[in-house]
């Protein structure tokens, strides 16, 4: 249990050092879809092009992007986020990143000055529990399954829903199911919320990571200590997904990250 209690600890301080990064979530001040742009990215200089399937920035020298560490003076092809290799992008001390989202593109920008990272002051959690760390059993679909969901942007956009992992909570006396999303490497992942979510000042939704499960029996383990606030807790520029229809759990679960804390 020690080991336990210190593995989540350590957990716990690296998800305050990964949001307080000096381009982290809270300093996302803004997504802008190239697609309803005029007249290019708000406080950032160049042209911004789409050309059938890539993303053009055309900028003088004296514009001060630099692509890929190198000022950029000219016109160059950009690499979004899903590409194996993005173009890193930056201007000033801002970071810029390209994204790509069901064939659209968007540039984020990055400000270590932003108004959420200079206000922040943690992540309020519940205490640890280890009854809450669970054992649980994936069933695949025969076919991934892609649904419709809404996003924190107001638009809806497909979620890819691989199975579902079964568990049963402490206390109750039958099993509660989670669909979930799966990874290249095997690993699951379920967006959710619980009766809990959305009172006393709890975000109204949670993500979760889960090991892959083993082969034939399909076990592994639902830790509900590590359900994590979303993105868009931070900033509200992120396009998070929300919880799948029946991933709201009839239940409060009194365990993982609640909220994010201000000064």
């Amino acid at each position: 249990m020690s080991s336990s209690l210190d593995a989540w600890k350590r957990w716990r301080d690296d998800r305050v050092v990964e949001a307080r990064a000096p381009h982290g979530p809270l300093a996302l001040t803004g997504t802008y879809w190239l697609a309803d742009l005029r007249e290019g990215v708000p406080g950032v200089p160049g042209r911004w092009e789409l050309q059938g399937s890539c993303v053009i920035l055309t900028a003088a020298r004296h514009d001060g992007l630099e692509v890929d560490n190198t000022r950029l003076d000219g016109s160059v092809r950009l690499c979004p986020d899903t590409a194996p290799k993005p173009s890193l992008l930056s201007h000033g001390g801002r970071r810029l990143l390209l994204i790509l989202r069901e064939g659209e593109y968007a540039v984020r920008v990055f400000d270590p000055a932003s108004e959420a990272r200079a206000s922040f002051a943690g992540i309020d959690a519940h205490p640890y529990a280890p009854e809450w760390s669970l054992p649980a059993r994936f069933t695949p679909y025969q076919e991934v399954s892609r649904v419709a969901v809404g996003n924190a942007d107001g638009r809806e956009r497909g979620l890819a829903l691989a199975g579902t992992v079964a568990f049963t909570a402490p206390g109750a006396a039958v099993e509660t199911t989670l669909q979930v999303s799966q990874g290249e490497d095997g690993t699951l992942s379920a967006v959710f919320a619980d009766a809990g979510s959305d009172r006393d000042g709890a975000f109204r939704f949670r993500f979760l990571a889960l090991p892959a499960p083993s082969a034939g029996a399909g076990a592994t383990v639902l830790d509900l200590n590590r359900a994590y606030l979303p993105p868009c807790a931070f900033a509200d520029h992120f396009i998070c997904p929300f919880p799948p229809p029946g991933n709201t759990l009839p239940f409060a679960v009194p365990a993982g990250e609640k909220r994010v804390l201000k000064h």
